[in-house]
């Protein structure tokens, strides 16, 4: 009976000890971060989404090709969603100049939401692992930090993401991310909702900053649709 508090004083050290450790590497990935996001001007990637929707159990995949550019007055996105067999495009998305695009080529339709007073929160779920620096995540998350990963032979940072802002962000209870530090680069991506839908996203054969501006734009087919909303 006598040695049981030493027991429970050795296991709290412990985790104390744990807590200091995890602090230390959560910052030093920080820190890469920083010095790779002022390097960073571009990236492109193949990508893989996986929509899973939890009140049917049911699997949505989407694959394509991706690209991430910053310039001097925010962040560009584009993505190309190709059919099964990799041909046409099943769908494109544009953010440029707080603006999110949708086009679906099958119906001749482009869909442009202003992106208004939530440009902010937009362009933080884009450079959310890709460019961005570990100051503008620990300003914006809370953040825990799973230990290094290997993913295709890339050793990648596990974070763990809660929005510091609950009200400014209702679409995902948290976010982890599996970040290359020295790069800035996301190779994986979770999204976890209140509903228990999740996505993930894989971003394979990654290339940084030898995307020319020209790429973020949409070519749109004669006679198509503009909604705005």
């Amino acid at each position: 009976m006598k040695i049981r508090p030493l027991v429970i004083l050795a296991a709290l050290l412990v985790l104390s000890t744990a807590g200091f450790a995890q602090s230390g590497d959560l910052q030093k990935v920080l820190s890469q971060l920083d010095s790779a996001s002022q390097k960073f001007q571009s990236a492109q990637a193949d990508f893989n989404w996986d929509q899973f929707t939890a009140v049917v159990q049911s699997h949505e995949s989407t694959a394509g090709t991706i690209a991430f550019r910053h310039t001097g007055s925010g962040t560009e996105m584009i993505a190309h969603a190709k059919t099964d067999n990799g041909q046409p495009a099943l769908k494109d998305i544009l953010y440029k100049d707080g603006e999110l695009t949708y086009y679906q080529p099958t119906i001749k339709q482009q869909t442009i939401f202003s992106a208004g007073a939530n440009r902010q929160q937009y362009e933080g779920f884009l450079t959310l692992g890709f460019g961005g620096s570990g100051k503008d995540l620990a300003t914006n998350w809370n953040i825990q930090f799973g230990g290094m990963e290997a993913i295709d032979g890339v050793q990648t940072a596990k974070l763990d993401l809660k929005p510091k802002n609950a009200s400014g962000n209702q679409m995902f209870s948290h976010i982890t991310i599996w970040i290359d530090p020295a790069r800035a680069v996301s190779l994986k991506q979770q999204f976890f909702q209140e509903s228990g839908d999740t996505r993930t996203a894989l971003y394979t054969n990654i290339q940084i900053n030898s995307v020319p501006a020209n790429a973020f734009a949409i070519k749109a087919a004669p006679g198509t649709q503009t909604v705005r909303k």
